[in-house]
Parts: structure tokens; C-alpha cells; sequence
């Protein structure tokens, strides 16, 4: 099977690639989340492994346009847990490093950490194990990477700190892609969707209520405006059900009340 990533070998994508289907795969490297969706959508690889959501910093937005752009299909979703460590060119000390390099969303999430490191200056960069890598392969002194212990393992690295992110209990949600949707025996029981909803006094209070009042839990919506119709807004929004047969019927009334129903896929919570 062929898989695609955004990042390197020794990202986080490239863990959940071999966490969920294991070694015996091509795993397709791509420098970002839209190569990856142009990969699925023209065939080159059968899965794509995307992050959509951190527990810390939140929905990754531009990754929902991604999806619903090239009409990807969810398969599934993996909970990952992040942990982030120093490290650099084996025998240097802490008090060696004067720059840290990370993606952006990796230094926000260790940023306490180097409050006692007042003389280490934070660099954003493309992504966590790219810097690893090119500290590697450079033999960069006094440059250190925030990234995973495969990533050092990999790539040769020392660790000067493990686990310095913030919060300990920090999570990121990546989902599954394929080019059509998968078929499956199991009766799902979470899926994505993205409803449009015209501009009206109280449109978005009944969209909710009606999910609520029939078991649909929400966990996670985020709005977008809609930009051929102005004032209206499309909200991607993830649902938990108990009840499939429920779920299927809510839809069917919000597309009879006006509004657009598309469907991004149905599987099971990974959680």
C-alpha cells in the first residue's frame, strides 16, 4: 500500500503511518498538507495521513478546505500522543545551544520550557524532523531541534530534555483519507460533515438543537463563510452517535429544512 505524509521520516505523520499500518508499506514523503491531498485525489497513493486538530492549540482549518477542495473521503482517525524533546549533535551541553528550530506549532507548545533559557532564541521552521535531519547531516553545532525520540533515533541526535512540552496530556487528531469511501462491516459511529446554512435569525441555534435533541454529540464545529454567497457560512462539524439510523434521519431533515448536507465520511472514533 502506498501512503502519504507531510513531513519526513521522524515526523509525526510519519509515526502514525507506521503505528497504524506497520512497516510492510511506501510511505511518500511531501512538504505539505496540500501535495498530500493532491497525491489521493490523482491516484499516486491510496491513503493519506493528515493532522486536523491539536488538543493544545486546536483545528487545523486550512486542512478542512483541503478535504472538502479535492473531495477526499475520511477512513478513519488516529490519536497520537505528543511528546516533545530537546536534542542536537551528540556531547553538547544545554548552555551550548543558542537556537532552537521547530514548526511553529511545536515551539508554542514547549514555550515555558525555554523561559529558563533566556539566551536560546526560538526559530520556526517547516516542520519537526526536517530540522533533525539537517542537523545531521550538517554536523550543525549549537543548533538544537524540538522533535520525536524516532526522530533522534533516526537522524543520530542526543536528547538534552524529553517531554518538554507544557502540558503533558497534549494529543493531536489525524485522519485517514482516501480517494472514495472505505467500505466497512462495522456500523459507524462518528463521522465529518460540512453543512452550509442560509443567513437567518437563529438558523445555527436549530442546526444545533435538532442534532442535540436526537443523540447527535458535537465534537467539533468550525465556521467558514461561503464565498460566492455572502453573509452565509458552512460549518465542518464532527459527530458522535449512538444510533446510526438516528443520524441518517437528521440529515435527511436538515437538507428538507435548506440546508447543504455533505458528508466527508463515516467511521469509527479512534478514541
Amino acid at each position: 500500500m502506498k501512503i502519504a505524509i507531510q513531513g519526513i521520516p521522524g515526523s509525526f505523520h510519519h509515526q502514525v503511518a507506521i503505528n497504524q499500518y506497520g512497516y510492510d508499506n511506501t510511505i511518500n514523503t511531501y512538504r505539505t498538507f496540500e501535495e498530500v491531498a493532491k497525491s489521493i485525489y490523482g491516484g499516486k497513493d491510496e491513503i493519506g495521513i493528515m493532522a486536523i486538530e491539536n488538543s493544545i492549540a486546536g483545528a487545523i482549518l486550512p486542512n478542512y478546505e483541503l478535504i472538502d477542495r479535492y473531495g477526499l473521503h475520511i477512513l478513519g482517525e488516529y490519536y497520537l500522543p505528543i511528546s516533545h524533546h530537546l536534542m542536537c549533535l551528540p556531547g553538547q551541553k544545554i548552555n551550548e545551544i543558542t537556537e532552537v528550530r521547530s514548526h511553529p506549532m511545536a515551539l508554542l507548545q514547549c514555550k515555558v520550557f525555554f523561559q529558563d533559557y533566556p539566551f536560546i532564541s526560538l526559530i520556526d521552521d517547516i516542520d519537526t524532523a526536517t530540522v533533525a535531519k539537517r542537523i545531521f547531516e550538517e554536523k550543525i553545532k549549537g543548533l538544537g531541534a524540538i522533535a520525536s525520540k524516532t526522530a533522534a533515533e533516526i537522524y543520530h541526535l542526543e536528547i538534552l530534555a524529553e517531554d518538554i512540552q507544557t502540558v503533558q496530556s497534549n494529543f493531536t487528531r489525524f485522519i485517514l483519507l482516501g480517494k472514495h469511501q472505505g467500505k466497512s462491516e462495522l456500523i459507524p459511529n462518528k463521522a465529518s460533515i460540512k453543512v452550509t446554512i442560509s443567513n437567518e435569525k437563529g438558523s445555527l441555534a436549530k442546526l444545533l438543537t435538532l442534532m442535540s435533541e436526537n443523540g447527535l454529540d458535537l465534537s467539533k464545529i468550525q465556521s467558514i463563510p461561503v464565498i460566492d454567497k455572502p453573509w452565509d457560512y458552512a460549518f465542518f462539524i464532527d459527530t458522535q452517535f449512538d444510533d446510526y439510523q438516528i443520524y441518517s434521519r437528521v440529515l435527511k431533515e436538515i437538507a428538507e429544512r435548506g440546508g447543504e448536507v455533505k458528508v466527508f465520511g463515516e467511521y469509527l472514533g479512534g478514541r
